[in-house]
C-alpha cells in the first residue's frame, strides 16, 4: 500500500486489496457491449508481438473498450455505446457541484446500479496487462476508466487517470470512504426505498425514473457535513495537475506506447499521444474502429483487446 501511494494514487485502506491476491476470477467475454469484429489473425498477432518484443518498457494507456467485455458498456461504441443506445449523458461536473437535486438523482441511480457494478470481474486483456507487469515488460499503465478492474487483476504500477468508483471524497474536508462503505449508509438512511432499474451505464449508474428518486436521502460527509462525490473526474472537470505531470513523467522513462480500448476523444488522455508523438515514441493501437491518434501510429490493429493482448507472449 505503501508503495501504491508513492505512485501518486490516493488510497483508502482496502479498497485496492484485489492487487495482492490471485485469486481474483477472469470474466468470461461478454460481448453484448462490444461492437463486432474479427477475430485477431496471423499477421495481427504477429504485428503486435514484434512491438511488444522491441520495446523494455511499455507504457500503457487503456480506455472504456478494455472492460467492455467484463460487461461494462462504453459510450461511444458504434451501435452499442451509451450514445448509440440512448440520448442520456452523464453527469457534469458543475451541474453536480451546484445542484442537490442533481446529486441526489447520481447518488440514487448509482445506489441501485453498485451491487452489480461493483461486481464485475477483470477479462483476460486485464490480466495479461498485469502479467506483463510482473514480467517486467510494462512500465506504467495509465487507466481512463474508473472501474477499479485493473486492480483487481493485480496491476500496481499504474495510475488511474479519472479516478475511482470504488472511493468517495467529501468535497469539503477531503475526507475518503469506500463505496461499499457509502452503500451501507445508503440502506440504513434508505430502509424502505425501491426502485426499478431501466438499462445501465457506463459508470455504474443506472436509469431510474424521476419519481422514484424524489425521495431518495443522500447523506453528508460524517466528519464535517460537506457534500460527497464519487473520487473521480466528471465531465467538465479537470485531471488534477499532480496526476497530469506523474504521467509525463512515466512516459518520459519509457520507449514505447500501448493503446488498448480507447477512441482517445477525451483530450486528457490523448494529449499523452500528442507526448509520445513529440518524443518519437513508437505507438501500437488496438481498438475496435477509428482513434483520434490513429495518424500518429505506426501500428492500428482493429481487434478486441480479449482476444489480442493474451496471445502475445513477452
Amino acid at each position: 500500500m505503501k508503495s501504491l501511494k508513492r505512485w501518486g494514487e490516493q488510497l483508502v485502506p482496502g479498497l485496492h486489496r484485489w492487487a495482492s491476491q490471485a485469486s481474483v476470477p477472469q470474466a468470461a467475454p461478454c460481448l453484448a457491449f462490444v461492437p463486432a469484429s474479427p477475430p485477431p489473425d496471423a499477421g495481427a498477432i504477429e504485428k503486435l508481438q514484434g512491438f511488444v518484443l522491441r520495446c523494455q518498457r511499455l507504457f500503457v494507456l487503456t480506455g472504456a473498450g478494455i472492460s467492455t467485455e467484463s460487461g461494462i458498456p462504453d459510450y461511444r461504441s458504434e451501435g452499442v455505446g451509451l450514445y448509440a443506445r440512448s440520448d442520456r449523458r452523464p453527469v457534469q461536473h458543475a451541474e453536480f457541484l451546484r445542484n442537490a437535486a442533481a446529486r441526489q438523482k447520481y447518488w440514487a441511480r448509482n445506489f441501485v446500479g453498485w451491487p452489480r457494478f461493483s461486481s464485475h470481474q477483470p477479462n483476460a486483456a486485464h490480466q495479461a496487462l498485469s502479467s506483463w507487469e510482473q514480467q517486467e515488460k510494462l512500465h506504467w499503465l495509465v487507466t481512463q476508466n474508473v472501474d477499479a478492474l485493473h486492480a483487481k487483476a493485480g496491476s500496481r504500477r499504474m495510475t488511474e487517470l479519472h479516478g475511482c468508483t470504488h472511493r468517495v471524497v467529501c468535497l469539503s474536508c477531503e475526507a475518503r470512504v469506500s463505496r461499499q462503505h457509502l452503500q451501507e449508509h445508503f440502506e440504513a438512511l434508505n430502509p424502505s426505498w425501491t426502485a426499478e432499474a431501466h438499462g445501465v451505464a457506463p459508470d455504474g449508474d443506472v436509469f431510474l425514473p424521476e419519481d422514484q428518486v424524489r425521495h431518495f436521502r443522500v447523506p453528508s460527509c460524517s466528519k464535517c457535513g460537506g457534500v460527497l462525490k464519487p473520487d473521480v473526474t466528471f465531465f467538465g472537470d479537470n485531471v488534477c495537475k499532480e496526476k497530469v505531470d506523474l504521467v509525463y513523467q512515466r512516459l518520459e522513462e519509457s520507449d514505447a506506447v500501448l493503446v488498448a480500448g480507447s477512441s482517445l476523444q477525451v483530450f486528457s488522455a490523448y494529449k499523452f499521444a500528442l507526448a509520445a508523438r513529440d518524443r518519437k515514441l513508437p505507438m501500437a493501437i488496438v481498438n475496435i474502429g477509428p482513434t483520434r491518434a490513429d495518424a500518429l501510429a505506426s501500428l492500428k490493429l482493429n481487434s478486441r483487446c480479449g482476444a489480442l493482448l493474451p496471445l502475445i507472449v513477452v
